[in-house]
C-alpha cells in the first residue's frame, strides 16, 4: 500500500510538473508569437511610410560643410537628416526643432540663390541664343 500511494506521488508531481512546464511554455510562446507580430507590423509600417532625404549640405549643428564621403545621417519624423558627425547627431536629438529651422533656412537660401531660369528648346536660358541676347 505504502508502495502504492509512492508511486501515485510520483506520478502526480511529474505529471503538475509537466502542466506547469507545458504552461509556462505556452505564456512565453504567446509572448514571442506578440512580439514576432509586433516587428512583423513594424516592418510593414516601416516600408509603408516613405523617408525623405532631406538634402543639406551643412550640418545644422557645427554649421560645417558635410563631406559626402564622412556624412553621417539620421532619421527624424520620416525626413533623413545630414551631419558631419555622430556627435551632432546627439546635439540635434536634445532639440530637433531649432536644428531643423536651421536646414529649412539653408535649403531656402540655396533654392533662393540657385533659381531656374526658363530655357529654351537648346538649353540655353530665355532670351540668349549663341552667345548674343535678343
Amino acid at each position: 500500500m505504502f508502495t502504492r500511494i509512492l508511486i501515485s506521488l510520483i506520478v502526480g508531481i511529474f505529471i503538475f510538473g509537466i502542466s506547469k512546464l507545458s504552461f509556462a511554455m505556452m505564456c512565453g510562446g504567446s509572448e514571442h508569437s506578440k512580439h514576432q507580430q509586433t516587428a512583423q507590423n513594424e516592418a510593414v509600417s516601416t516600408t509603408a511610410k516613405e523617408v525623405v532625404s532631406v538634402g543639406n549640405k551643412i550640418c545644422p549643428v557645427s554649421g560645417e560643410k558635410i563631406d559626402e564621403k564622412m556624412k553621417e545621417t539620421y532619421e527624424y519624423n520620416g525626413k533623413t537628416y545630414n551631419f558631419c558627425c555622430p556627435m551632432c547627431i546627439e546635439d540635434f536629438k536634445k532639440d530637433p526643432e531649432k536644428y531643423i529651422q536651421k536646414v529649412e533656412e539653408e535649403l531656402k537660401a540655396e533654392s533662393e540663390k540657385i533659381k531656374p531660369q526658363e530655357m529654351s528648346p537648346q538649353g540655353m536660358p530665355t532670351g540668349m541664343h549663341e552667345g548674343h541676347q535678343h
